[in-house]
């Protein structure tokens, strides 16, 4: 494969993680809304610290694909917005694709062709998909069996580190961020 190819791919890799990291801040500032309209103001917090993490990510994405000559823009789509259950469980199949089959795929093509750039961004934005996908399947037990006395229904804090998008629901679980080594001080706290 060419170079000219394999820049093409993983730029298009790269557009198509933005487009669907775009449309995710969307979704999930739209679905903290309507947990919030539910009276589950814990999901609330969850996804509005979510949606930023996604935001980030699309603007590491951003970065790399004007590093390769493309430009990042992107159609968001409309959004369905059902009940907080029901919004979890699309949040939550979103974060899978992205952790089982999206971004490993783009980081076997982006590692065959050295793009350390594209490897970084796809790699911090996998492994804050990963903490994404078990916070909601939490939330989503939580919601689903009434549990009257979980965090679900309280509005609580997140910590979203700036740098990859890492979300933790702990202050300072490690001195640092453990995906891409900012400090926890920098972290945004989110509610």
């Amino acid at each position: 494969m060419s170079e000219t190819v394999a820049a093409n791919t993983t730029l298009t890799n790269l557009l198509a993680a933005f487009e669907g990291e775009s449309n995710a801040h969307a979704k999930y500032t739209a679905f903290a809304a309507k947990a919030d309209e539910e009276g589950f103001h814990g999901a609330a917090s969850l996804l509005r610290a979510a949606a930023r993490a996604e935001q980030i990510h699309a603007q590491n994405h951003a970065r790399v694909i004007k590093q390769l000559g493309g430009e990042a823009k992107c159609e968001i789509h409309p959004i369905g917005v059902k009940s907080t259950l029901e919004n979890l469980k699309v949040a939550l199949a979103g974060e899978t694709y992205e952790v089982d089959t999206m971004y490993p795929d783009f980081l076997v093509e982006a590692q065959a062709h050295n793009n350390t750039a594209a490897v970084r961004t796809f790699t911090w934005a996998l492994e804050a998909e990963k903490t994404h996908a078990r916070l909601y399947s939490e939330a989503i037990a939580l919601v689903d069996g009434g549990a009257p006395d979980g965090w679900i229904h309280e509005a609580r804090t997140f910590y979203v580190c700036p740098a990859c998008g890492y979300t933790s629901e702990t202050p300072e679980e490690h001195d640092r961020c453990p995906v891409c080594n900012m400090p926890w001080e920098k972290f945004e706290e989110i509610r």
